[in-house]
């Protein structure tokens, strides 16, 4: 018996059915799907502190439970002291059950830790099926000791679908559990 993830499975058993109906879908195949989850963090300090961008990498590996990579500069910015190849960045792509792990603990116990939290806005889909989200403090998952964090940060995550327009991908979030502002 292997492990399946609990949204994973729900996906199958339920949300599958819920889409097809929703949008009439012919074919189980036409069911946009989740493809993967981009998590990226900028670190603009970094140009004068390359330790930063090792706390960024280390806390986005512990957030997501995947190995993060430092991203580099693709071009030089005199204006920010920035050399092509110089690291600024952090990111983590995430897919199949680890995606799902890590929607699941964003949706069950990261998002409700956010004050005020009344959900999340709708308006972060760029037209071809995508969400941006961002995450303004680190804090908000349960896998970051407080005590250990240098400085507080946010990050941005970008759900990938298979949907062809913003209304599909939203459904399909929606019935995963992202918990969308009501208009």
């Amino acid at each position: 018996m292997t492990y399946i993830p609990r949204l994973k499975q729900e996906y199958k058993d339920r949300v599958i059915s819920a889409l097809k109906e929703e949008f009439g879908y012919k074919n189980v195949m036409e069911v946009p799907k989740l493809e993967k989850i981009v998590v990226s963090r900028g670190v603009g300090a970094a140009v004068s502190d390359k330790k930063l961008v090792d706390h960024a990498v280390e806390e986005l590996t512990k957030i997501t439970g995947q190995k993060a990579v430092a991203t580099i500069s693709k071009k030089d910015v005199a204006s920010f002291k920035l050399r092509k190849g110089m690291p600024i960045g952090a990111k983590v792509t995430l897919r199949g059950e680890r995606m799902y792990e890590f929607l699941d603990r964003l949706v069950t116990s990261a998002l409700p830790r956010v004050r005020d939290f009344a959900g999340v806005k709708s308006n972060g889909f760029d037209g071809r099926g995508n969400y941006n989200l961002g995450v303004v403090e680190q804090i908000i998952f349960p896998e970051i000791d407080i005590d250990k964090v240098n400085k507080i940060a946010g990050f941005d995550i970008t759900f990938v679908t298979s949907a062809n327009t913003d209304a599909e991908a939203k459904s399909l979030l929606a019935e995963l559990g992202v918990p969308f502002k009501k208009n």
